[in-house]
């Protein structure tokens, strides 16, 4: 199965992508790494990528739609693939059915007001990479690290006005593709907010796991 995930930042995608992975014995294509590898490789389409990203711009679609090419050529995605971080518009969504017919786009349904509450209240510990949150997973000592002890941080993606930000971005660009692979038939939705055990069995079942 060729499928994409769909759902705003902090609906969880990544925690149900790495279930995904194992249970359908599938690769993660994430379009992060593979510009990565291909500038470390020195490809021509790597190349090309870090001219853009050395001038401070943006990759062109046409050039991460080349690398992605490339990349679902290979053995380990002859029997499918689970899309990461793209497409994000409609535009990408177009260009990526020119090189892959996709089965379905699985939506990750978590509103507003829940994202919002589980980003803001993150805290992680630099020194040691522990992660808490304030409601759902908080240190024993408010502010401190039970691991080391040190301080704990607010990233700076998780600072409310961040977050708003990611989110109005998300719902201007990428939530319009929900339309657009609805239209095609390959839209499955499902419920985000009924914690992580729920949320694989939703997943599992929409996608006849």
């Amino acid at each position: 199965m060729k499928l994409i995930l769909l759902g705003a930042p902090g609906a969880g995608k990544g925690t149900l992508a790495a279930y995904l992975i194992d249970k359908m014995g599938v690769p993660s294509v994430s379009t992060g790494n593979i510009l990565r590898e291909a500038i470390k490789n020195k490809t021509a389409l790597g190349l090309s990528a870090k001219q853009y990203m050395d001038a401070g711009q943006l990759v062109p679609d046409e050039v991460v739609i080349g690398m992605l090419r490339e990349r679902i050529a290979q053995d380990d995605c002859k029997g499918g693939f689970i899309l990461d971080g793209f497409p994000r518009t409609i535009p990408q969504a177009e260009a990526l059915d020119t090189i892959a017919e996709i089965d379905c786009a699985l939506s990750l349904e978590v509103p507003d007001e829940v994202i919002e509450a589980r980003m803001t209240g993150r805290r992680v510990c630099l020194k040691c990479g522990a992660t808490y949150h304030i409601v759902a997973n908080p240190p024993k000592a408010d502010g401190v690290c039970d691991k080391c002890g040190d301080g704990l941080h607010t990233r700076s993606d998780d600072k409310p006005d961040v977050v708003a930000d990611r989110l109005a971005t998300y719902h201007a660009q990428t939530e319009p593709l929900k339309g657009y692979y609805g239209a095609q038939g390959k839209l499955k939705s499902i419920d985000g907010t009924q914690g992580i055990e729920k949320t694989q069995g939703f997943a599992a079942a929409a996608l006849g796991l």
